[in-house]
């Protein structure tokens, strides 16, 4: 697809690297057969071609309308299409340079702009962890609306206290410890079981990923830079084998640190380290299986059908695709997923099911008779995932328990 920038573009960093994305574009529409929006909607404009299109345009200097910044918000970045796409089109990243200049030239209502900012702000702020334990002890009085997005509280166990010759640093996230903590246990649990230290570094916070799909992709270098600094001692000792992440959509975002801090002269190199060890938590499952297959012999009794989803940050932004379900039935756990809805979001999206909450709710009702597809019509016993967001959205629309499956991998050792 050829584009000839405006003026105004063209010998920027954005512009050039957008105008680079745009001429893999060919006008195929393979996407909009796996998009979400568009199967849900029905609008080209609210699929990848459409929106490819709007911002193709906008890049060539048509000034772009209130109507273009919805076409794009409602966009989940799941990044579908990218799997889909048999031109290898790097869509994400030229949606965040389009959303970019789009919000820059279209000013957003007054409410719109103060629930952005509240989400940006507030989610990622050492405040959130004692406003949700605060949520969670007046949970019964809050509204139904309200209610779903606080989990209740749940224990988590002890954090394993032996010492190993190999370590790796976890990503504790920005909202796992307070919503959903018994993850991160879990994780240094199963880890330890293995022969794996696992280290927090206490400066590390937000992976950045909030900020930077709400456009304020500065905040969110600020925050990539801060994790560097606190896992650089680690790191460029070789001390930490690997940053793991338990969060897939946070694990997508640490690997893409390199592109985030390219052309900064002072991060550029620590970040591509950063991001050439960084592992979501399933890639250290093939290693692990032998000693853990050991230690699990005769010990896995699930009562009842696993439903699995899995999420778009683990699939289509990492291509991790069916990795978990191949080791954990390696090791007797049977995952069941969906033989045709699979690949599909579940509306989560990091702050999607709060910005969008119509589309949001419509996906995830999709999700979970999906689930039961899965288990041939029944309800599972538990449904399984791999990122907090998909798991706490889920839970918000089903009484079956929804779990991280490094929790049930942790129970079976236990």
């Amino acid at each position: 697809m050829q584009t000839q920038l405006a003026p105004e573009f063209k010998n920027t960093p954005h512009g050039q690297e957008a105008e680079a994305i745009l001429r893999k574009c060919v006008h195929c529409g393979f996407c909009t057969a796996t998009c979400p929006t568009y199967q849900t909607l029905g609008d080209e404009l609210d699929g990848p071609r459409g929106r490819i299109y709007l911002i193709k345009q906008v890049l060539e200097g048509k000034e772009p309308t209130r109507a273009t910044q919805q076409h794009l918000d409602r966009c989940l970045t799941c990044r579908n299409c990218e799997s889909t796409c048999p031109s290898g089109v790097q869509y994400g990243h030229l949606l965040d340079i389009g959303r970019k200049v789009v919000d820059e030239k279209v000013p957003r209502p007054m409410g719109e702009r103060l629930k952005r900012w509240a989400l940006k702000e507030g989610v990622t702020s050492p405040l959130f962890a004692p406003a949700m334990k605060l949520g969670q002890s007046v949970r019964g009085l809050l509204p139904g609306s309200i209610q779903a997005k606080v989990p209740p509280r749940s224990e988590h166990g002890a954090w394993p206290t032996r010492e190993h010759a190999r370590k790796v640093l976890l990503l504790a996230g920005c909202v796992q410890p307070s919503m959903l903590p018994n993850i991160n246990y879990a994780t240094a649990r199963v880890l330890d079981a293995a022969g794996i230290q696992t280290v927090i570094a206490g400066n590390a916070g937000c992976c950045g990923a909030v900020k930077f799909h709400l456009n304020d992709q500065e905040g969110a270098r600020v925050q990539m830079r801060r994790n560097i600094d606190a896992w650089w001692p680690m790191v460029s000792s070789g001390e930490a084998e690997a940053i793991v992440v338990n969060a897939s959509g946070c694990s997508a975002m640490v690997k893409d640190y390199a592109h985030a801090l390219k052309d900064d002269p002072q991060y550029a190199e620590k970040a591509r380290r950063v991001s050439a060890i960084a592992r979501d938590l399933s890639e250290l499952l093939p290693a692990m299986l032998p000693e853990l297959a050991e230690k699990l012999q005769g010990r896995v009794k699930i009562k009842g059908k696993l439903a699995y989803h899995p999420p778009c940050t683990l699939q289509h932004a990492q291509k991790l695709k069916g990795v978990v379900e191949r080791d954990l039935n390696r090791l007797g756990f049977q995952l069941l997923t969906s033989r045709t809805e699979s690949h599909l979001c579940c509306g989560s999206a990091g702050t999607y099911s709060i910005l969008q909450p119509e589309l949001s709710m419509t996906l995830k009702a999709r999700k979970l008779a999906a689930m039961d597809e899965a288990c041939a019509g029944e309800k599972p016993a538990v449904i399984l995932s791999s990122n907090v967001g998909c798991i706490s959205h889920l839970q918000s629309g089903t009484d079956v328990p929804v779990r991280h499956w490094v929790e049930v991998l942790d129970e079976a050792l236990a």
